[in-house]
């Protein structure tokens, strides 16, 4: 028998074991599942093509399964995962974003912000959460333009103030003042972390939030920024409605210098 011969009946036990393991990742069974991701993760890239092609799967397990098992894999699976996240097919961007996300590789940043603007939402909810995982300045931008998208809006702020980028602080004061209570609760926080001078009088009039967590989330940014000129207006939440307000406005006035003995 020649080498050729036995490389290629090595080859054909090897494709045969993929394709052993690609059909024990459609299982019903989690730990044969997990098991076969692991596998194929070790397996290298030879496997990748066809985990790829699974990532569109009708069964969202399966296209779970398949992400775990390219996650294995590692780096090396990072450029055709960014190939991916401009398939055709939604699920095949949306598990490809998420891929590089758990990677956590710098090269995915751009292909990601690329895709905050897909058509399908759950692709653009991806690549937020896979971009917060990355936590990359970059996807500041992005992430800025963002705060514009129903869908993302939430999520967006919330990454922004993970990130804490100056470039943010516009975005952030809008998203303070405006309609939606989650943002508002993320953007009051952001702004104490990012220590702009330029949150502190949108942060005094989120004080007068009707939500309770804004109220508190301003209070605290606000004794981050050192502001004396927020004293005022913090002294009447020492009576607010909410006992988590009342000890954040304590330890924020205390923080200012504020001595109860002065006048409220």
């Amino acid at each position: 028998m020649s080498d050729r011969d036995g490389g290629d009946r090595q080859a054909d036990r090897h494709g045969d074991r993929i394709d052993q393991l690609l059909s024990a990742l459609q299982d019903e069974n989690e730990a044969l599942r997990d098991h076969a991701a692991a596998s194929l993760g070790q397996m290298g890239l030879e496997a990748l093509p066809r985990l790829i092609g699974l990532l569109a799967d009708e069964d969202a397990v399966v296209r779970e399964a398949a992400t775990s098992a390219i996650v294995r894999i590692g780096p090396a699976a990072v450029q055709e995962l960014i190939e991916a996240v401009q398939d055709d097919s939604w699920a095949v961007r949306e598990q490809a974003a998420s891929a590089l996300g758990k990677l956590k590789d710098p090269r995915g940043v751009e292909p990601l912000i690329r895709a905050l603007k897909d058509k399908d939402g759950a692709v653009r909810s991806s690549a937020v959460w896979a971009l917060e995982r990355i936590g990359d300045s970059r996807a500041v931008p992005g992430l800025v333009e963002a705060l514009m998208d129903g869908t993302l809006r939430e999520d967006a702020a919330r990454v922004l103030k993970k990130i804490g980028d100056v470039r943010a602080v516009e975005a952030l004061i809008d998203g303070l003042l405006g309609p939606n209570w989650m943002v508002r609760r993320h953007a009051a926080e952001a702004l104490g972390k990012i220590g702009d001078p330029r949150g502190v009088a949108p942060l005094i009039e989120a004080l007068k939030d009707e939500d309770w967590l804004v109220r508190r989330n301003a209070a605290e940014s606000l004794a981050r920024l050192g502001d004396r000129r927020a004293v005022a207006s913090l002294v009447p939440l020492l009576e607010d409605e909410n006992g988590m307000v009342q000890e954040t406005v304590e330890g924020a006035l205390a923080s200012l210098g504020w001595k109860p003995t002065e006048s409220r």
